[in-house]
């Protein structure tokens, strides 16, 4: 059986959309949707109770504030012996699960990224077309960092068992550095190219601005819990991703781009700094990775 993950935390219109892409793929196939609410405070739940079925359970983290938590609080509550991992907000198309079940096994990957493509909604914004030409390069992600993100991911559970779970202590990167234990311990791991799935662009300044602080503070929390592989706080690592725009864009997308481009390398430093003076150093949080009995 397979079972599918699904984190959400205040956004009952993400959960919504994606739960109506996945649940018409769940009546003819062994699946079971679980979505793990990470105690949202508006009207998520609501959405969710609209759901609930014999083949969706809904699930609640409560005690830690992490999208990596509430995958946790997933895994812990299935005995499927294959995991997926989705993003609310996502859509898949039909034959999704089928293909990507399929191609997992002939493979015989423990552990499998798909393609995502991001999807631009009608008169885009530059925000939006900024981050539809940056994209998601899984097949990168995983030929040179040795991880796929946590939106289009498949685990054997065996996998787990052996590394043990998310990081929950991270507020970004928790699947970069699940991917680098799953790779260190000589796992598998595969990019299916023909199984797509579709993520909406962000479409707001605002919107980037808030995901590359996030993702500042996660560079910075890398290195505070595990300084042998990502060195030490105080030294941010280089900029990874798109570093300039493509040459066959239209000038003034490339000059917009790479100014965009480079505000948003400074954002990410911010964030980094940030977690570096006033993040949490509470001892209880130098426990280390959860393993699956915990």
């Amino acid at each position: 059986m397979i079972a599918i993950v699904v984190p959400v935390y205040n956004d009952p219109d993400g959960i919504r959309t994606t739960l109506e892409s996945i649940c018409p793929l769940l009546r003819n196939n062994e699946a079971h949707l679980y979505v793990v609410d990470n105690d949202s405070t508006d009207e998520t739940p609501t959405v969710i109770d609209e759901y609930t079925n014999e083949r969706i359970t809904y699930l609640t983290e409560t005690e830690i504030q992490s999208s990596y938590a509430a995958r946790n609080t997933g895994i812990r509550n299935t005995d499927a012996e294959i995991l997926a991992f989705v993003d609310a907000d996502m859509t898949v198309p039909e034959d999704w699960l089928e293909s990507a079940f399929s191609t997992f096994r002939s493979t015989n990957a423990d552990y499998m990224g798909c393609n995502v493509e991001l999807t631009l909604p009608n008169d885009p914004t530059l925000a939006a077309r900024y981050d539809h030409h940056t994209g998601f390069p899984i097949e990168q992600y995983i030929e040179r960092q040795h991880f796929a993100p946590t939106c289009c991911l498949f685990v054997r559970r065996e996998v787990f068992e052996d590394v043990g779970l998310f990081d929950h202590r991270l507020i970004s990167g928790g699947d970069k550095e699940f991917g680098n234990r799953v790779h260190e311990a000589s796992y598998d791991m595969h990019f299916t190219e023909d199984v797509t799935m579709y993520h909406p662009t962000r479409n707001s300044l605002q919107a980037l601005v808030k995901k590359d602080l996030r993702v500042g503070r996660g560079l910075c929390q890398l290195q505070r819990y595990h300084p042998d592989r990502y060195g030490t706080p105080g030294v941010p690592p280089r900029p990874s991703g798109v570093k300039s725009p493509d040459r066959d864009l239209p000038r003034s997308d490339r000059l917009a781009f790479g100014s965009l481009s480079r505000f948003l390398t400074g954002v990410r430093g911010s964030g980094y700094y940030q977690e570096y003076i006033t993040g949490d150093r509470d001892p209880e949080l130098e426990n280390g990775i959860l393993r699956l009995e915990d």
